[in-house]
């Protein structure tokens, strides 16, 4: 089964800037960071933009934070860009600007979990691991248990399922990893499958038993955009990323209409280092006469 997920992904597998012959192990992981809760057609051209700029650990290391989170744009989440910029400064500082292949070595870096360790010893370095992002759970919770959808939280035992079908070869587990994932991504989704373009539909336990439906709906929860702080802390940050200097209170008062709720997402980006608060002098200051900019 496993032989013919890889072969249909030597033939359908995406023409991905990451995937190249010439990307690097850093270009690797800067594409897993981004790629984290973002679609791939928004983030090829940030990560070709991003790698041009700064091809290097070092190069980003170097770089103004400013800089950094302007380039970040609205890939969301933008402290994912504080993380990286911090990784690159380990690489350099740790590992002489080299990305280390070592499991232990990559987990203690900035930002870099279970996950993205597992998928750059795989698609970085060609090694064996167990790469579990959520097309790879969705394809063995449809292959492997019958069911729709895999629960909302992994599990050991989902762990443990997914490495029996990680080949013991580097090369045959990084192939595998790509090609599980891939599926996922293109055939096997979560609202629409394909089935009928799957290479192993006649294999496959969800499909056998009718395409029954999600055992774990009852435990997902959706939560709307319009409202939200992450909305509010987005248009922050897109005011800071266009102002060519500090930006005064009262413009910053302007972007959300909740007044508690926008000093809440200020306060709280204000914590996390993306935002920079600049108080005017004096024993007593004005709150109202602070300025606000990105971190240098």
């Amino acid at each position: 089964m496993r032989a013919d997920v890889v072969a249909w992904f030597d033939e359908h597998a995406r023409d991905l800037p990451w995937r190249a012959a010439d990307r690097t192990p850093w270009g690797v992981l800067v594409s897993e960071v981004m790629l984290q809760q973002t679609p791939v057609v928004r983030v090829v051209p940030a990560w070709r933009a991003w790698l041009d700029r700064w091809p290097t650990p070092a190069d980003l290391a170097a770089a103004p934070t400013a800089d950094v989170l302007r380039a970040w744009d609205r890939l969301g989440y933008p402290r994912r860009a504080l993380r990286l910029q911090e990784c690159a400064r380990v690489v350099v500082e740790r590992h002489g600007g080299v990305l280390p292949d070592d499991e232990d070595a990559l987990l203690a870096l900035p930002g870099v979990g279970a996950y993205t360790a597992a998928a750059v010893r795989a698609f970085a370095f060609g090694r064996r691991s167990v790469v579990l992002d959520t097309n790879v759970r969705r394809v063995l919770a449809r292959l492997a248990a019958g069911e729709a959808l895999p629960a909302p939280t992994q599990t050991v035992a989902e762990m443990q399922l997914a490495g029996t079908w990680v080949p013991d070869d580097d090369a045959a587990a990084a192939r595998w990893s790509a090609a599980s994932m891939e599926l996922g991504a293109l055939v096997c989704t979560a609202r629409a499958p394909r089935c009928e373009a799957c290479p192993v539909a006649d294999r496959c336990r969800w499909l056998a038993a009718g395409r029954p439906p999600d055992l774990h709906a009852h435990r997902r929860r959706t939560q709307a955009w319009a409202g939200t702080d992450r909305q509010a802390r987005g248009r922050v940050m897109a005011l800071l990323r266009g102002a060519l200097g500090p930006v005064p209170h009262d413009a910053v008062a302007v972007v959300w209409p909740d007044p508690a709720q926008l000093a809440r997402c200020v306060d709280a980006l204000v914590t996390d280092g993306l935002v920079v608060r600049d108080a005017p002098p004096g024993d007593d200051p004005d709150p109202s006469a602070a300025t606000y900019r990105l971190p240098h």
